[in-house]
């Protein structure tokens, strides 16, 4: 198998909010927008923002829906940062609310936001 690209799927209650966020808030750039969904490049990574739904027939019995419980995580993503600490501020600056502080772990130091559906986002500094 060669694989060419790997795209994170999120899904969230309306992609034009959430675009709005990733872009604005973690500098993600739109690549495309196709029906209801919307194809982001952040540093390279893909993430592609759908709306829920039912089982297809390329996916039987399974249904796409927001995190209903955002303290039981599943999926997160993990940025890594030259300055966790600065990062922080520039975010908390533009609103962002963290779970907490930066935490210094010794080898990393890392905290912890949610995008406007609960997805986890980590914000990480390896030392």
């Amino acid at each position: 198998m060669d694989v060419a690209a790997v795209t994170h799927i999120l899904v969230v209650t309306d992609p034009a909010r959430s675009a709005d966020w990733w872009t604005t808030t973690l500098g993600a750039t739109v690549f495309r927008g196709y029906g209801s969904s919307v194809v982001l490049d952040l540093r390279g990574t893909w993430l592609l923002l759908v709306t829920g739904g039912g089982p297809t027939a390329d996916k039987p019995g399974v249904t796409f829906a927001p995190p209903a419980e955002p303290d039981r995580v599943g999926h997160a993503l993990t940025l890594r940062v030259t300055d966790c600490r600065a990062a922080y501020e520039e975010l908390r600056g533009k609103g962002v609310e963290f779970l907490t502080p930066p935490h210094d772990w010794g080898a990393e130091i890392r905290c912890f936001l949610r995008d406007p559906d609960g997805h986890l986002v980590e914000l990480s500094e390896a030392r």
